[in-house]
């Protein structure tokens, strides 16, 4: 018998390209507990082909053009074709295998929060005038999005978040946006209606990411966060993501200069990751990581100097730099920023705010890059 009630539980569950993470957190005493957590590793098309800009004709032309998609877990390989929303056929497969990990993991909670890719996001601050009514509010953000989205407001999912001002004498006010296709959005929701999930929130990673490694703290910072494909980039000010943008960089790219490098195949790389550590890494052995730490370098800087130059953001210093991901424990990355930013760099913490068994420690802390997002997502209904 369970030490904890179904209800008690909350899962996140965190789709990348790379596989599926989860995590139950159970609140006990006020506070978030671990009860359980799972790792399926395998290449997943999730990341859906970048549609939050195109109109239902061009992704159907897009759909005849590719065909189908081809993705490989647990060693099989599949086609199958490229539809979105909730007849898309992958959706019984990504339910078989989370509903597998929830066995392994024995997930005692029904009760799921999920992340949708931020490359598939819509995401602005919107400046308004100071109004009190929700309806008031809803009414002028529809207006401010329908010049600005290439697509119909009303195939879009939106929702906002008012800007927290020390100025009560303003006469505008500042909203963050967020929209999403619905497609996307029904596509996650058939999902876990088959894994037999009852799916409370989908949210965008950034807001998992500053739930799990920013909390309460309201300094201006930047998240990196490293995935096999993409690495997405996330301002944080005043305990809210301002800003997002996302390039197509990542661990893959890392492991392909690392199997050059030590005359291996690409798939012993990973595992051979630990042991780069242990290199002294002077200029001359970063300088062969360049050509793809540069990318990143590069957006790091553009990123800040695009907040900087928005209007109620002069003057503000950022104060930190924390990495996340699978691939944010890579060495010359966190070595390289620090040379270029004047500012702390540093691995996050996301398991900080979880209690849980001391002698599960090493293990949890080695998993913690890679399990941002989804304990993010479980303590959306513990601590709000």
């Amino acid at each position: 018998m369970s030490l904890f009630s179904k209800d008690n539980g909350f899962l996140g569950v965190d789709i990348g390209a790379y596989g599926i993470k989860i995590v139950q957190l159970n609140k006990t005493k006020g506070r978030p507990q671990l009860w359980t957590y799972g790792i399926v590793d395998g290449a997943i098309d999730i990341h859906l082909p970048d549609f939050s800009d195109k109109s239902p004709e061009q992704l159907s032309q897009e759909g005849k053009m590719l065909g189908s998609s081809t993705f490989q877990t647990n060693g099989e390989k599949k086609d199958t074709p490229l539809i979105y929303g909730e007849s898309d056929p992958r959706v019984d497969r990504y339910a078989e295998i989370l509903m597998r990990l929830m066995k392994e993991a024995r997930v005692t909670t029904t009760l799921a929060t999920a992340s949708i890719p931020v490359s598939h996001v819509f995401h602005t601050i919107v400046t308004l005038p100071k109004v009190e009514k929700e309806s008031d509010i809803q009414t002028y953000i529809n207006a401010e999005l329908k010049k600005v989205l290439t697509r119909p407001l009303e195939e879009m999912q939106v929702v906002h978040q008012k800007i927290p001002s020390t100025n009560k004498d303003e006469k505008y006010m500042r909203v963050l946006v967020t929209a999403a296709p619905k497609t996307l959005v029904a596509f996650y929701s058939a999902i876990f209606q088959k894994a037999g999930l009852q799916l409370r929130e989908l949210e965008t990673e950034a807001f998992a990411i500053e739930r799990s490694l920013v909390g309460k703290e309201t300094a201006t910072m930047m998240v990196v966060d490293v995935g096999a494909e993409r690495t997405n980039f996330f301002i944080m000010d005043k305990g809210l993501p301002m800003t997002h943008r996302s390039i197509q960089v990542g661990g893959d790219n890392i492991d392909t200069v690392l199997s050059n490098i030590l005359g291996v195949d690409p798939t012993l790389v990973d595992v051979m990751k630990g042991d780069v550590g242990m290199i002294s890494w002077d200029e001359k052995t970063l300088s062969v990581f360049d050509v793809v730490l540069d990318p990143i370098l590069k957006e790091v800087q553009y990123s800040f100097d695009l907040f900087l130059s928005q209007s109620g953001n002069e003057g503000k210093r950022p104060e930190k730099i924390v990495l996340t991901g699978g691939s944010s424990v890579f060495p010359p990355l966190k070595k390289r920023l620090e040379q270029t930013f004047d500012m702390r760099v540093f691995v996050g913490d996301p398991w900080a705010p979880i209690v849980y068994q001391q002698e599960l420690k090493p293990l949890l802390s080695e998993l913690g890059p890679r399990m941002s997002v989804s304990i993010g997502l479980a303590l959306r209904n513990i601590i709000e």
